[in-house]
């Protein structure tokens, strides 16, 4: 067992990917002597060489067309995209022809293709180092989404990504890098995709959130705790293919639910969660579905007092689930 931030979570499991498995090529711009703009990749360019750590020109449908010709060709490429904000100019590549791959070869053509983005705000991005960009290809069939909260849950999500025989979003929250750190076991263990986790268990009330929001989550289930409210935190893990198991048995124990998505509110990826409540979940409700988001602005502000004004918070999801329990 050993201690790491969540950075060095993502950092290690690369490299013990690619000692494992040769067909493994990490390409992006500045992943390779660089290290990139997060020091993600870095030192794996010192041990894997050129060769398979690719430094590429600013171009985000290039690196995103290049790894599918990769993937559809027996490697295992594991693009960067150096923000999640700049992922838009690869949208086509990765909407007609990645996550449909499979479908229009009849099952013939895998795409085993890991994109991987840091994504959110609180570190004072502005509008172009800030986004959240996650309900785009959630909507997407084809596409496995993946947004971990926890340094283990990092290595354990990211060795079954790259495993995977089929494309996958990885967002990495950024604010997360190097404030979150946590226990990792020394094996090899996977998480599989597609499985959600409670992560605090609670009476009252379910908080639903993933990435950064999955963390407040449990900050704000503390603070309840002192005033005699038990909150139950369900942290996603993978958006699609969401465990709808895990959500229905969580919200059908407690009968309120509270999602905290830092996405924009109006048809955020929290919007599908509630609608999935509503229709399979009603018979259990005793109080409405209640979103905390960020609000419907064209992006998050530089300045911190507004930032702070875009960003939820412990203490909003704190003040959400008083106003549920109350019902």
């Amino acid at each position: 067992m050993a201690v790491q931030t969540y950075i060095e979570a993502v950092r290690s499991t690369l490299a013990e990917e690619m000692r494992r498995d040769d067909s493994i090529v990490v390409l992006g711009e500045d992943v390779g002597k660089k290290g990139g703009v997060f020091l993600a990749t870095d030192g794996l360019y010192d041990e894997f060489g050129g060769d398979r750590v690719l430094d590429t020109p600013l171009s985000e449908s290039l690196i995103i067309g290049a790894s599918i010709g990769m993937a559809v060709n027996g490697i295992r490429p594991v693009p960067e995209i150096q923000f999640a904000d700049f992922i838009f100019p690869a949208f086509n590549q990765i909407l007609s022809e990645a996550a449909r791959m499979r479908y229009r070869s009849n099952g013939a053509v895998a795409l085993p293709m890991t994109v991987r983005a840091p994504y959110g705000g609180g570190v004072h991005g502005a509008l172009y180092h800030s986004q959240s960009v996650e309900a785009f290809f959630a909507h997407i069939p084809g596409l496995k989404v993946v947004i971990p909260s926890t340094p283990h849950d990092v290595r354990g999500l990211l060795r079954s990504a790259v495993r995977s025989d089929d494309p996958v979003l990885f967002f990495e929250h950024k604010k997360m890098y190097r404030s979150v750190r946590g226990d990792v076991p020394d094996t090899d263990y996977t998480i599989p995709l597609g499985s959600a986790k409670v992560t605090r268990e609670g009476t009252d009330v379910t908080i639903v959130g993933y990435g950064l929001m999955a963390y407040y989550a449990l900050e704000a289930a503390d603070l309840l705790e002192s005033e005699g409210v038990s909150a139950e935190v369900v942290d996603l893990r993978t958006l699609r293919p969401l465990d709808g198991e895990t959500l229905l048995g969580s919200v059908a124990k407690t009968g309120k639910c509270v999602i905290a998505y830092e996405d924009n509110r109006f048809g955020g990826y929290g919007a599908e969660i509630a609608a999935i409540l509503a229709e399979e979940a009603f018979d259990h409700l005793d109080g409405p579905i209640i979103r905390v988001t960020g609000p419907d602005v064209p992006g998050v502000p530089y300045n911190h007092v507004l930032e702070d004004w875009f960003m939820p918070s412990p203490d909003r999801i704190a003040d959400a689930v008083r106003r549920l329990a109350a019902y």
